[in-house]
C-alpha cells in the first residue's frame, strides 16, 4: 500500500487565507479538496495542525500538507466493444470513441475505458496502481482516437519514461474556428487549474502554478472560416491542446467548454479534436510501433459539410 503524499511550502507572499493560498499553488488540487484536507487535518500550519481555511498565512510560514491515499475503487470489468488498433503481450492501443470516459472518478464510477480493458484484459488490475490500472496517458471524453493501455509494469514503465522523456509522438487533427495568417506555429504556454473556474483549465504562470506545456500546429486544410489543424503534442497538460487553440483565438469547433458553442450544422457528440497518430518503442524489442485512429463518422462528415460551403 502506498503511504501518503506529503508536501511541504514556504509562504514568501503577502498574507492570504490558508485555503486560497494552497489552491492558488498547488494547481493539482480544487479549493473544496484543499478545504477537505484542512477540515480533515491534514495541513499543519508552523507544525501545529490547523483546521481553520479562514487562518490567515504570511510570509515565512512553513505549511505541510498531507494527501491522504486513495481508497481504492471497486473496479468491475464491464463488456463494452473496444476498436483494438494493436496488440500483443504488452501492449494494447485503442481508438476511443467520443463519451467514453477513461477511468473511474467521483462522478463517473463505471461504464469507463478501464472497465471495458479489465473485461479484455483479465491480468491488468495493479498495473501501473490500482486506481487507473494500465493507464499512461489520458483523453477527454468527447475526444476521439489513440491511447495506448500498459498490459505488463515493464510496459508501464517504459510508456511513463516515453512520454516523460518526449519520445512518444502523439498527433492530433482538430477543427477550429477561423483562418490562421500563418501556416505553421508552436504555442508555448503553461496550463493549470484555472484561478476560478475549476473544472478548467488555463493559461497560468509558471509562479502560480501553472505547468510547461507546448503545442507544435500546422494547417492541414483550410475551410473558408474554418481551418482542419494538425496538432503534435510535446507536453501532456489536461486540455492542453483546447486551451492553447481558445488562447490562441481559434477554439476547437464543439468545444462547449472554452469554444464559443456557435452551430456548424453538424450534429457534433463534443470537440472536433481527434487522436488521430501515436508512435512509440515497444518496451521490450524497442521497434517503433505506429499506429493510425480513422476518425470518426461524425468528424469525416464535418469536414464534407464545410469543404461544400
Amino acid at each position: 500500500m502506498t503511504s501518503n503524499q506529503s508536501i511541504s511550502l514556504k509562504v514568501a507572499e503577502n498574507s492570504l487565507r490558508l485555503d486560497s493560498y494552497l489552491a492558488q499553488n498547488l494547481s493539482d488540487l480544487s479549493r473544496s479538496r484543499v478545504q477537505q484536507l484542512i477540515e480533515q487535518g491534514h495541513v499543519k500550519l508552523n507544525g501545529d495542525i490547523c483546521k481553520s481555511k479562514k487562518n490567515a498565512v504570511k510570509p515565512g510560514d512553513a505549511i505541510t500538507l498531507e494527501i491522504p491515499t486513495a481508497e481504492p475503487l471497486e473496479l468491475q470489468p464491464e463488456n463494452i466493444p473496444l476498436d483494438i488498433l494493436y496488440e500483443d503481450e504488452q501492449i494494447l492501443i485503442l481508438n476511443k470513441p467520443a463519451g467514453l470516459v477513461v477511468h473511474p472518478a467521483p462522478g463517473h464510477p463505471n461504464g469507463t475505458l478501464v472497465n471495458a480493458v479489465l473485461a479484455h484484459c483479465p491480468n491488468l488490475p495493479g498495473i501501473g496502481g490500482v486506481q487507473r490500472p494500465g493507464i499512461v496517458h489520458r483523453l477527454d471524453k468527447d475526444t476521439t482516437g489513440a491511447i495506448a493501455i500498459a498490459k505488463t509494469e515493464v510496459a508501464h514503465h517504459s510508456l511513463q519514461a516515453q512520454l516523460k522523456a518526449k519520445t512518444a509522438r502523439r498527433e492530433y487533427l482538430g477543427v477550429v474556428y477561423g483562418a490562421t495568417k500563418q501556416e505553421s506555429g508552436t504555442i508555448n504556454l503553461p496550463i493549470g487549474r484555472h484561478p476560478k473556474e475549476r473544472k478548467k483549465m488555463a493559461v497560468v504562470p509558471v509562479e502560480k502554478g501553472g505547468r510547461e506545456a507546448v503545442t507544435h500546429w500546422f494547417i492541414e486544410e483550410r475551410l473558408g472560416n474554418y481551418t482542419l489543424m494538425h496538432f503534435q503534442l510535446e507536453t501532456g497538460r489536461t486540455h492542453q491542446i483546447r486551451v492553447h487553440s481558445a488562447q490562441i483565438g481559434h477554439p476547437i469547433v464543439g468545444d462547449s467548454v472554452y469554444g464559443s458553442g456557435r452551430s456548424v450544422g453538424v450534429n457534433l457528440p463534443g470537440q472536433a479534436l481527434h487522436a488521430w497518430k501515436l508512435q512509440l518503442k515497444h518496451p521490450l524489442t524497442n521497434n517503433l510501433v505506429e499506429v493510425v485512429a480513422p476518425p470518426p463518422q461524425v468528424f469525416s462528415t464535418l469536414l464534407q459539410v464545410l469543404r461544400r460551403r
